[in-house]
């Protein structure tokens, strides 16, 4: 049951971090000849947001299991 419930909980904080970011659809200024010669606008929450998300769910698996150990 306990392991049902952390699988649960995992997927539900997968999916609902999926569509994290920082400016959708044209939040911001639109590119262009006075915004500093264009390009992309949207800034996505990527790479190192997702390191320490994985980095934090990892620790705490870590942690939940040594609890469990020390109680056996």
């Amino acid at each position: 049951m306990k392991q049902f419930l952390v699988m649960t909980l995992l997927l539900a904080a997968g999916a609902l971090t999926q569509g994290a970011m920082a400016q959708p659809g044209g939040g911001g200024p639109e590119p262009g000849p006075g915004n500093g010669g264009g390009g992309a606008t949207d800034v996505p929450i990527d790479g190192g947001v997702s390191l320490l998300l994985a980095g934090g769910a990892a620790y705490g698996v870590r942690r939940l299991r040594q609890r469990a150990s020390r109680l056996r």
